[in-house]
């Protein structure tokens, strides 16, 4: 009995990670983003397209479904982990470091960085085991400051 609940387990676990894939995970990442700081603008919804469309080689339609399908993600999702697991399963360092200058564009288009917006990429950045030092770069690279 222990057995096939087990099984029944892992069968689950494995059509949850089919069900995300790294362009899901992405854009669930980001619009995580947007919705830190529960004021979702036009600048950062536009941020939000130019990075997925980017990113991935998407037609217009595909595009506008995986925006939707990321933001219902993001906000039905309990931790950011599942998302993190799939894009540290299958992404190399320079993915990653792409992903997380999106999330720094997202957070500066609207031209102010809220502290939520800060503390969650330093989470996402953490599940996704980049370096301090690349957070810091990839902040630097994307700030309008600079």
């Amino acid at each position: 009995m222990l057995k096939s609940l087990l099984q029944l387990f892992e069968t689950k676990e494995s059509e949850v990670q089919q069900k995300h894939t790294v362009e899901l995970a992405t854009a669930a990442l980001l619009s995580e983003i947007m919705r830190a700081d529960d004021n979702v603008t036009d600048s950062e919804l536009n941020a939000y397209k130019t990075h997925l469309y980017k990113q991935f080689a998407l037609s217009d339609d595909e595009l506008k479904l995986l925006m939707e399908e990321g933001r219902t993600s993001a906000e039905d999702a309990v931790d950011l982990v599942q998302f993190t697991k799939i894009i540290n399963q299958t992404c190399e360092e320079e993915q990653k470091r792409d992903i997380l200058e999106g999330l720094w564009a997202i957070a500066y288009a609207d031209n102010q960085l809220a502290p939520i917006e800060e503390h969650t990429i330093r989470r996402i950045s953490d599940l996704l085991h980049v370096p301090h030092s690349h957070f810091i770069r990839a902040k630097l690279r994307v700030s309008p400051e600079n």
